[in-house]
């Protein structure tokens, strides 16, 4: 049944994957999974199963839902300033030409859910520069938002969609709300209740070398090189917990994860609709990145009518889900190399799926 999707697979291990691992569940029941390919490469390391992955930005849906999840409890509105959590915040500058204006709106808490605060993913600018050094490379997440306040946002909030440090700062204003550090509030709300006992936002240590090879296409050489298995450049400390990357975890405890939200076991069923509503406007949509068929919602790629039905998102080693509640779908696809040159492919893994059943 699944022979078409078995080769799109096998055609990225040919176009220079190291390998992957995929599962599809539907209903809750396993119908595919499928590894080819290796986990390390130089000593030719079979893929397994059981390999710990960095997931990038498949890190960002469970920031949302432990952020979502504390929504729920009434602790904060979507329309409430993040400076109310976040006092730094208060007073932001904005870029204008060589020069800097004050922010005439207020960064919303929404507008870090929708990528429409006006942050970048600069995370070498002088003021993160100097959050490395004054913290002699800890970076404690709450810690570093007061350096971040200090960088001048690229677009007055709420005018447009740039992908940037915004889940980064959710992961702070959890912290904040919750009253905890933000990997024990995810491990309490989510990973435990959910067996997932081998994801973390922070390795203890002696756990780095549980995470498999990391590499990076080099395009000039059409090759993948070793790059090592640290998050780069998004862990910018050891004590610094991104909600946007920071993630690592395994192909079934992820899945894990998807099913928690499909079944609504961690957030109640309106909040995972609203989870998945577009949220872009006549403003941040045309800065919204080439899924056409796609809507940007809370942290996910979204449903819009007429075109796709699933919600998810991807990370930059390689790692893709998608939940399609209708069908009862929960797909993950994961590999790990970064600068992947077919990541645009990963889309098409949905509709591979449906047509197959």
């Amino acid at each position: 049944m699944f022979t078409k999707l078995t080769e799109f697979f096998d055609s990225f291990v040919r176009d220079g994957a190291p390998g992957y691992d995929c599962m599809i569940l539907q209903g809750g029941r396993e119908i595919y999974r499928h590894q080819s390919g290796y986990t390390d490469v130089e000593n030719q390391i079979p893929v397994s199963g059981n390999e710990r992955y960095n997931l990038y930005s498949c890190s960002k849906p469970i920031t949302v839902t432990a952020a979502l999840s504390l929504w729920e409890e009434g602790l904060y509105s979507l329309d409430d300033p993040l400076y109310a959590i976040l006092p730094e915040f208060r007073r932001m500058t904005v870029k204008d030409g060589d020069g800097v204006h004050e922010a005439k709106n207020p960064i919303r808490m929404r507008d870090l859910f929708a990528m429409t605060a006006g942050f970048t993913y600069d995370v070498q600018s002088p003021a993160l520069m100097r959050a490395r050094a004054e913290t002699a490379g800890r970076c404690p997440t709450r810690e570093v938002m007061r350096y971040l306040a200090e960088d001048p946002l690229s677009f007055e909030p709420g005018t447009k969609w740039q992908y940037s440090l915004c889940h980064d700062v959710l992961a702070a204003a959890v912290e904040v709300l919750a009253g905890e550090r933000f990997a024990d509030y995810v491990a309490k709300r989510i990973f435990r209740p959910l067996g997932m006992t081998r994801s973390t936002f922070l390795l203890r240590d002696g756990e780095g070398d549980e995470v498999t090879e990391q590499y990076r296409f080099d395009r000039e050489a059409n090759v993948a090189r070793n790059c090592g298995k640290t998050i780069s450049p998004y862990k910018m400390g050891s004590e610094y917990e991104s909600g946007g990357a920071g993630c690592i975890s395994t192909v079934e405890d992820y899945m894990r994860f998807m099913e928690g939200l499909r079944t609504f076991a961690l957030l109640r069923p309106e909040t995972v609709k609203l989870m998945q509503t577009d949220c872009l406007d006549e403003n941040t949509r045309p800065t919204f990145w080439h899924y056409r068929k796609y809507g940007y919602a809370l942290g996910v790629r979204c449903p819009l009518a007429g075109g796709a039905t699933d919600f998810g998102w991807d990370g930059a080693a390689g790692s893709y889900m998608a939940i399609e509640q209708e069908l009862g779908l929960s797909i993950l696809y994961a590999t790990h190399m970064l600068r992947h040159p077919i990541e645009e492919c990963r889309l098409h893994i949905i509709d591979i799926v449906k047509a197959a059943l």
